[in-house]
This record gives structure tokens, C-alpha cells and sequence, in this order.
């Protein structure tokens, strides 16, 4: 995103609509004396919050042309931006909301969803480089339609494309499966790798229920000392086709 400085009034209205604080004083004047706004682009994600917003007066905030790699700023980032390599929109897969209805995952798996970044922070592809090397070095099966694994130069070593590195996003979603008896050392390898990382994440679980008794699963994230809450999407697999025989 761009400010006009030919255009922009220095109100300052745009300010608190930049969920990473990208837009900033700066030390141009416009022709009444005011302080003109402009955007630090190595900051801003490309969400296009301010755009949308139509909060400034005179339409100074403007869409440059976006080209790869800062594309997937937008991509990751704004909600209307779709992922060129999946078509979807947004930062996941449909398969994570509807997995128990699709039969993705059977009993004895897995499935995590690390959701990287938030607004206030965002997150870096460079971050989220050493979450999936880390996973993949434990024999985890990234989920392939989404748009993390899309951008890897190597899927086994969990390994990003060298030229999307530096570029900055709003949030991003790392989805894998595993085998459940596995779960304790990757909810520690989670742990080790957290400590390097400049943003925040929060870890999502998919499992099946068994039909009655306690969770196994539920029990290993408690064992790890991980705060497991209680709120969750349960899909009930209303209208889902019969197995095959």
C-alpha cells in the first residue's frame, strides 16, 4: 500500500486502522504546514485494512502494483487476495473445517494446524521456514493443498523457496498429520522451536473421538503441560456418504 504525498492532508485518520502499525509520521509537510502519512513498507502486509476502510478524506491510500514475491503479502494477508497456487482464500484449506466429513483423518492420527502471527504482530516467512523444517525433521506429512506447503522448495526437509524468505504476512496456517503415538515428541519440537521465533502462534488438534472413554490425545497434550481449552469445532458429519464395501 502507498499514501499519495501528493494527495495526503496529514489528518492522520488512516493510523489506527493498520493492524501492524505500518503507517507512520512523516517529516514531509503538506502545503498547510501538517505532517504528511506514509507507509514503511517493509512493514506493511499488504492486507489492504486502510484501503478498505475508505477512512482517508481525499483517497491519498492507494494499491501499487504487487509483484512475486510481495504478492504473498496479499495473499496470506488480505481476505479478497486469493492464493495463486490454490485459488482459495485465505491463510488454510477448506479440509480443515470439514475433515471429519471427508474421512481425511481416520483413528490413530493427528492433525495439527499451527496458526502463525497475528494482527499487532504478523509473522515472516522466515519464521515459519523454521517451524516446518523443524517438523519435517520429525517425519511429519505436510498437507499439500495448502499454501504454506505450495511455497516449499522441498517438501520432505520442510524447506521455503530462498526468495519468499524476507516477506512479511499477517498470519499464515502450517498443516500436517502424524501418527498419535508421535504427538509428544512434535508438541516438544513445537516448544524447542518457539523460542527462536519473533511472533506468536497457537496450535489447533484434530483428532477422532473414540466412541466412548477418555481421549488419548487430549490426555498426551495435558501430560505435556500444554493449556488445552475447552472450545472446538465438533463436526458431526451431517450428510456424509456411506463408506465403500
Amino acid at each position: 500500500m502507498l499514501i499519495n504525498p501528493k494527495t495526503c492532508i496529514g489528518c492522520g485518520s488512516c493510523m489506527p486502522y493498520c493492524p501492524v502499525e505500518a503507517i507512520f509520521t512523516s517529516d514531509m509537510k503538506t502545503p498547510k504546514g501538517k505532517e504528511m502519512r506514509a507507509i514503511n513498507l517493509d512493514q506493511c502486509v499488504e492486507c489492504g485494512t486502510c484501503l478498505r476502510s475508505e477512512i482517508c478524506p481525499v483517497d491519498a491510500i492507494e494499491q501499487q502494483p504487487l509483484e512475486w514475491p510481495r504478492v504473498l503479502r496479499s495473499a496470506f494477508s488480505n481476505p479478497l487476495t486469493p492464493h495463486k497456487g490454490t485459488g482459495i482464500l485465505g491463510r488454510g484449506t477448506e479440509e480443515m473445517k470439514t475433515n471429519e466429513v471427508t474421512h481425511r483423518f481416520v483413528r490413530g492420527q493427528v492433525g495439527l494446524a499451527v496458526e502463525m502471527g497475528r494482527p499487532g504482530i504478523g509473522t515472516s516467512l522466515k519464521d515459519i521456514d523454521r517451524v516446518t523444517q523443524s517438523m519435517a525433521r520429525h517425519g511429519v506429512e505436510f498437507e499439500p493443498q495448502t499454501p504454506v506447503t505450495g511455497l516449499m522448495s522441498d517438501r520432505g526437509r520442510g524447506i521455503l523457496k530462498e526468495d519468499v524468505l524476507n516477506e512479511q504476512v499477517l498470519s499464515a496456517i502450517i498443516e500436517f498429520r502424524l501418527p498419535e503415538e508421535k504427538l509428544p515428541v512434535i508438541l516438544r519440537a513445537l516448544k524447542e522451536v518457539a523460542r527462536d521465533l519473533e511472533t506468536v502462534f497457537s496450535l489447533g488438534v484434530i483428532s477422532v473421538l473414540p466412541p466412548d472413554g477418555p481421549d488419548p490425545v487430549a490426555e498426551k497434550i495435558n501430560a505435556l503441560g500444554f493449556n488445552l481449552r475447552p472450545n472446538g469445532k465438533v463436526n458431526l458429519g451431517l450428510g456424509r456418504a456411506t463408506p465403500k464395501q
